[in-house]
C-alpha cells in the first residue's frame, strides 16, 4: 500500500543510488540502437549549482530520458572543466586565507600539485548537486578538461593549427586584469557604472593655440600619440597635419582626421592613447602612429617607453593609476591646461573575479586566425547541417562570425593546458609535441644542442572547451565511441555563449573531424524572478536550485523550470508555480493511491484494442492524443508545450474527470463494466508514468514500483508510450464535462451558495441531449444540480436565473430565492468599473513613450503583465454579467 502522504526527500536519493548503481543511465557503442548524443556544457570544477544550471541541465536530461525510453543508445556525456583562473583564484585565496606562502613564492611545480590536490578533494561538489537534481549522465564516462586524455587533444590540435599556420604570435590590445596580471576573455569581462569625472583638458597646438580633449583616463596622456578630430568638422578643419606639444611629457604628436571622433560629443577632438584603448588602437593602426605604454602589468605608471621623463613624471613611476591621476590632474590644473571637471556616470569594464577595472594593453600573446576557421562554421549554418532554436539566434550567431576577430589564446596563469612551444638562444620558436621533439628541432636548426625555455603561458579555457564534442569520445584516437557519437545530436546552452563557445566547437568539430560537432543548438533564455528581474546577491533574490529542491522536491522544480522554459523567452520563477507542481506531484500520488484501493493494479493481459466501455474508450482516446501531444513536443523541442500537455491531461482528464466519473462504475457490481474501467485506468496511468518520467523521474519511479509495474530503475529504459487508440468516441463525456464547468463557472461568479442544490433546463438538439442524459448521476453529483430538465427552451417560463452553454446545448439555472440577481449585477458592473479604470490607467502608462524608454526592462514587462491581468479580469466580469438572465 502506498504512504498516505508523498515525501520526495525519502526517496530521491534511494531511487539516483540505485539508478546509478544499475548502469541504466550508460551507454554502449556496441548496442544495436541508434545513437543519441548530448555533451554537457561542462560546468567549472570550482562551481556549485546554480538556477541557470538547473534549467540547462533539466532540459537536456528531459531530452536524454525521452531519446532512451525511444529507443535510442543515448549517451548524455558528463564532466567539468579546469576553469583556469577562477580555480587559480580560488586556491590562491584558499593560500592565503590558512597564512601559508603564495603561488609566486610556492612556484609553479609546487602551486600546481596544490591546485590538483584541492580538486581531488572539492571539485566534485557540482557532480554532486546534479545527482540530487536527477540528471541521467553517463558518469563512469566523467572527463575533465585536464586529464590525460583530453589534454593530448588539446596538445594535438595547438600542434596541427600552429603547422597549418592558423596560430601564432602577435602583439595586439587585449583585455587585462592587473590582479591576476593576465589576458581576460570578453566573457570574464563585466561592464559596471561609475561615477565618475570628465575632465576637459587644454593641449596647446605648436605654433600657438590649443585644442581642447575631453577624458575620464587621464593617467592614459602619457602615452597619447595624436589628437582626432572628425574629418567633416569645420572648426578644426585647419588644424589637421599640424601638431600638438603633448602635456607633462612634451612630446610632438599629430592632429589626424578620423571618423571615430565624434563631432556632437564632448569638444569634438578626442586624445588618442593607441597602447591603452581598443578604439584607438584601431585610430592608430590606421594613421601608423606609435604605440607606447605607461602602464605595466599591474596597472602601475612605467615610464620605460618615455624619452627624457621630467622630474614631475619621475614621482610617478611605479604608483598605481588611480594614484597617479590624482598627481597628474593637479599637476594639468597647476600648469593652467585643466578646463573643467563634471561629474560623468560611464560604464566601466572589469574584470569578474578581480573586481576591478580591467586594462586594454599591448602585449605579445598567442592567436588563432579565428576568420579562417569561421567559414566552413557560417555554411554550416547557412545550410542548415547545424540548427538553431529559436532560428532567430542564427542571426545572432552569423553578425559575430562574420566579424570575428583573431583569437587570443594565451594566459598569463600557470593552471591550465600549457603551451608547447619552446624558445631558443635567439628567441626562435619551436612549436612541437613534447620537449624531446622540440629539442630535436632545435639542433637540427642551430646545427648543435642548445638549451631551450618553454613558453610560461597556458591556454584560454576556451580552447580545451571547443574540443569538447570530440575529445571526450577519445579523439585523437579512433574509437568505437568516436564513430558512433559523433556528430552528437543536440547542444542546450544559453545564448551568452554562443560567440565564446558554440561558434568555437563549431569551428574546432568541423576542421579536424570534417563534420559539425551537433546537429541542433537550443538556446534558452536566463532565469529571472518573479518580477522578472535578473538574479542578484545584491538585490537578494537569488533562488538556489538545492534549497528549492529541498522544499518542494527535484520533480517539483524540475517540472516548473520545464513548463517555465518557451522558446528563447526568459522564465519568471515565482514560488508559487513551484508550490503548484509540487501540488501536481501530491495530486498523481493521491490518484494513484486512490486507484490502488480500488482495486486498480496493472494487468499485462489488459488489451485497450478490444475496450467498449464508453468511459473507458474516452479515458484511452484523451490519453493517445497525450502521447502525440507530449511526442510532438519533445520533437520540437517545446519543452513548455509538454509540460503543459502532460499536466492538462493528468491534472484534468485524468486525475479530476476520469476518477470522478468512474468512482460510481469502482463503487459498483463487478462485471464487464468495471474489470474495462479497472484496465483502462492502471494502463493510462502506466502511460502518464512514462510520459512524465523524464522531466518527473522520482515520483514516477517510486509510483511504478509500488504499484506493481516494475523496478522503479525498469522505468529508465521502459518502452516510450504509443497511441493505441485515436478514434475513441468521447462526445457524450466530453459534453458533461464542459456542461459540469460551465455550471461550476456560473454558480462561482454570482456567488452560489456551495451548499445549494440548483433546478438545470436544458435545451438543444435530442442527439446532444441524448449524450448528456446518459451522464446524469455525475453531473448531478459533481454540479450539485437536481435531475436535468429537458425542455424546448431553457430560459423560457423559468424566472430569473443564470444562463451557460455547453456544446450546442443551452443550460439555464433559475435561481430565485437562492441568489440576488440585481445585487449580484450591481457588484459585478462595480467591478467591471474598477478594472476599466485599471486597464486604462496601464494602457496610457504602455502607451508613453518616456515611460518605455525609461523604465527598466522588468519594471515595463511587470506592467504589461498587469495590463494583460485588468484585461482578462474584464473578460471575466462581462461573461459573469452575460450569464445573469432576468
Amino acid at each position: 500500500m502506498l504512504p498516505k502522504a508523498f515525501d520526495p526527500s525519502a526517496i530521491e536519493s534511494r531511487l539516483y543510488a540505485e539508478a546509478e548503481a544499475a548502469g541504466v543511465f550508460g551507454a554502449d557503442p556496441a548496442r544495436d540502437r541508434p545513437p543519441f548524443t548530448v555533451v554537457i556544457p561542462p560546468p567549472n570544477v570550482t562551481g556549485s549549482l546554480h538556477i541557470g544550471h538547473a534549467l540547462n541541465n533539466t532540459l537536456q536530461d528531459v531530452l536524454v530520458r525521452f531519446r532512451r525510453m525511444q529507443g535510442s543508445d543515448a549517451l548524455w556525456m558528463p564532466g567539468t572543466d579546469h576553469a583556469g583562473i577562477a580555480t587559480q583564484m580560488v586556491v590562491e585565496r584558499l593560500l592565503a586565507q590558512t597564512q601559508q606562502p603564495g603561488r609566486r613564492e610556492m612556484g609553479r611545480e609546487k602551486f600546481l600539485e596544490r591546485v590538483w590536490q584541492w580538486k581531488a578533494e572539492s571539485g566534485g561538489t557540482i557532480t554532486r548537486q546534479l545527482r540530487r537534481l536527477g540528471a541521467s549522465l553517463d558518469w563512469p564516462r566523467e572527463r575533465f578538461t585536464m586529464d590525460e586524455g583530453l589534454s593530448r587533444a588539446v596538445l594535438e590540435v595547438f600542434v596541427r593549427l600552429h603547422e597549418e599556420g592558423l596560430i601564432y604570435r602577435d602583439t595586439r590590445l587585449v583585455n587585462w586584469d592587473p590582479v591576476f596580471q593576465t589576458a581576460i576573455s570578453d566573457l570574464e569581462v563585466e561592464s559596471r557604472e561609475v561615477k565618475g569625472t570628465l575632465w576637459t583638458l587644454r593641449y596647446p597646438v605648436e605654433g600657438g593655440g590649443h585644442i581642447e580633449v575631453a577624458t575620464t583616463r587621464p593617467e592614459t596622456m602619457l602615452a597619447d600619440t595624436a589628437v582626432a578630430v572628425h574629418p567633416e568638422d569645420e572648426r578644426f578643419a585647419a588644424l589637421v597635419g599640424r601638431h600638438v606639444i603633448l602635456p607633462l611629457v612634451g612630446r610632438r604628436i599629430s592632429i589626424v582626421a578620423d571618423a571615430y571622433s565624434d563631432p556632437e560629443k564632448g569638444t569634438g577632438a578626442v586624445k588618442i592613447t593607441p597602447a591603452h584603448d581598443f578604439n584607438d588602437y584601431e585610430v592608430g593602426r590606421r594613421h601608423e602612429l606609435a604605440m607606447p605604454s605607461v602602464l605595466d602589468e599591474s596597472a602601475r605608471i612605467t615610464l620605460a617607453e618615455i624619452e627624457d621623463p621630467s622630474p614631475f613624471l619621475r614621482t610617478l613611476e611605479g604608483m598605481d593609476r588611480f594614484e597617479a591621476r590624482k598627481l597628474i590632474i593637479a599637476e594639468l590644473e597647476a600648469q593652467g591646461l585643466l578646463v573643467q571637471a563634471e561629474p560623468h556616470a560611464h560604464q566601466v569594464p572589469h574584470g569578474d573575479r578581480s573586481g576591478v577595472p580591467i586594462e586594454p594593453r599591448l602585449t605579445l600573446q598567442w592567436y588563432c586566425d579565428a576568420a579562417t576557421l569561421a567559414k566552413p562554421a557560417i555554411e554550416a549554418v547557412e545550410t542548415g547541417r547545424t540548427r538553431f532554436v529559436p532560428r532567430q539566434y542564427e542571426n545572432l550567431f552569423f553578425a559575430w562570425m562574420r566579424d570575428i576577430q583573431p583569437w587570443c589564446i594565451s594566459r598569463q596563469l600557470w593552471w591550465g593546458h600549457r603551451i608547447p612551444a619552446w624558445y631558443g638562444p635567439d628567441g626562435t620558436v619551436f612549436v612541437k609535441r613534447s620537449e624531446a621533439e622540440a629539442l630535436e628541432a632545435a639542433q637540427a636548426h642551430y646545427g648543435e644542442p642548445v638549451e631551450l625555455r618553454r613558453d610560461e603561458d597556458v591556454l584560454d579555457t576556451w580552447f580545451s572547451s571547443a574540443l569538447w564534442p570530440f575529445s571526450t569520445l577519445g579523439w585523437p584516437e579512433d574509437t568505437a565511441e568516436l564513430r558512433k557519437h559523433y556528430p552528437t545530436d543536440v547542444l542546450v546552452t544559453g545564448f551568452d555563449i554562443i560567440f565564446f563557445w558554440v561558434a568555437r566547437m563549431m569551428m574546432m568539430g568541423l576542421h579536424f573531424m570534417k563534420e559539425v560537432p551537433f546537429r541542433d543548438v537550443v538556446i534558452h533564455g536566463l532565469v529571472r524572478d518573479a518580477k522578472g528581474q535578473k538574479m542578484s546577491k545584491s538585490k537578494g533574490n537569488v533562488m538556489d536550485p538545492l534549497d528549492l529542491i529541498d522544499q518542494h522536491g527535484a520533480d517539483a522544480v524540475r517540472f516548473t523550470l520545464c513548463a517555465l522554459a518557451s522558446p528563447g523567452r526568459d522564465i519568471k520563477l515565482d514560488p508559487q508555480r513551484l508550490e503548484g507542481y509540487r501540488a501536481f506531484a501530491t495530486k498523481l500520488w493521491n490518484a494513484a493511491r486512490f486507484l490502488e484501493m480500488n482495486g486498480v493494479q496493472p494487468d499485462p493481459a489488459f488489451n485497450p484494442a478490444t475496450v467498449q466501455t464508453p468511459l473507458a474508450r474516452w479515458l484511452l482516446g484523451k490519453s493517445s492524443a497525450a502521447i502525440a501531444a507530449a511526442t510532438e513536443s519533445l520533437d520540437r523541442f517545446r519543452f513548455d508545450d509538454y509540460a503543459a500537455a502532460l499536466y492538462g491531461f493528468t491534472w484534468n482528464s485524468y486525475c479530476d474527470w476520469f476518477i470522478e466519473f468512474a468512482k460510481p462504475v469502482l463503487n459498483g457490481p463487478d462485471g464487464p463494466e468495471k474489470d474495462e474501467v479497472r484496465g483502462a485506468a492502471q494502463h493510462v496511468l502506466g502511460v502518464i508514468l512514462r510520459l512524465l518520467h523524464p522531466v518527473m523521474p522520482f515520483v514516477t519511479a517510486e509510483l511504478w514500483e509500488q504499484l506493481g509495474y516494475g523496478k522503479a530503475v525498469s522505468l529508465t529504459t521502459a518502452d516510450w508510450p504509443r497511441a493505441v487508440l485515436t478514434d475513441a468516441e468521447g462526445e457524450g463525456i466530453d459534453l458533461a464535462i464542459a456542461a459540469i464547468g460551465a455550471i461550476r463557472s456560473a454558480r462561482a461568479a454570482l456567488n452560489v451558495p456551495a451548499g445549494a442544490t440548483l433546478a438545470l433546463r436544458v435545451s438543444g438538439p435530442m442527439s446532444a441531449a441524448q449524450n448528456l442524459a446518459a451522464f446524469t448521476p455525475q453531473i448531478m453529483r459533481l454540479a450539485r444540480v437536481e435531475a436535468p430538465q429537458f425542455v424546448a427552451d431553457a430560459a423560457e417560463g423559468a424566472g430569473p436565473g443564470a444562463s451557460a452553454a455547453a456544446g450546442d446545448l443551452s443550460l439555464f439555472l433559475p435561481l430565485t430565492g437562492v441568489v440576488d440577481l440585481a445585487a449580484e449585477r450591481s457588484r459585478l458592473g462595480r467591478d467591471r468599473t474598477k478594472a476599466e479604470g485599471e486597464r486604462d490607467k496601464l494602457a496610457k502608462k504602455l502607451g508613453n513613450p518616456g515611460f518605455r524608454a525609461k523604465a527598466e526592462e522588468s519594471v515595463v514587462a511587470e506592467t504589461e503583465e498587469r495590463l494583460a491581468e485588468a484585461e482578462a479580469e474584464l473578460l471575466r466580469l462581462d461573461a459573469a454579467l452575460s450569464r445573469i438572465a432576468s
